[in-house]
């Protein structure tokens, strides 16, 4: 499939541009620690790294994408382990597994986007954090 001829456009991009990730750079890009990445692909499923030759894990835009899913059921919708897993059983059945798992990924850029605007703006801000008055 080859690109439109005026090229990609602004939202064209894509949110993990590498094939693979080490789980150093998952860590990094999700905000989790290994230990639970590693926890959770005992629990779900859908998360299952492939591993290298050197046998260490690597993981796909996709997989990333739904580690951020599971981290916004869990973190700020409050699932349990077993409410997340049966809600992304009745997302894929449903048809809804793709979209949400880009959407949970969305706001995870514009969560870490907004954190870094607050902390621009106490910068630019003489006194907003109390230095300077």
């Amino acid at each position: 499939m080859s690109e439109p001829p005026h090229g990609p456009g602004p939202g064209d991009e894509p949110l993990v541009p590498k094939a693979y990730y080490s789980i150093g750079e998952v860590c990094e890009l999700t905000g989790l620690k290994a230990h639970v990445l590693r926890y959770w692909e005992t629990q779900f499923e859908q998360i299952r790294p492939t591993k290298n030759r050197a046998g260490n894990r690597v993981y796909r835009p996709r997989e990333i994408e739904l580690i951020l899913l599971v981290k916004h059921l869990l973190y700020d919708r409050k699932y349990t382990i077993d409410g997340a897993r049966q809600k992304l059983k009745e997302m894929r059945s449903s048809g809804e597994l793709r979209d949400e798992r880009e959407g949970a990924a969305e706001l995870e850029v514009l969560a870490a986007l907004k954190d870094d605007l607050i902390q621009l703006r106490k910068i630019l801000t003489p006194g907003l954090d109390g230095v300077g008055r």
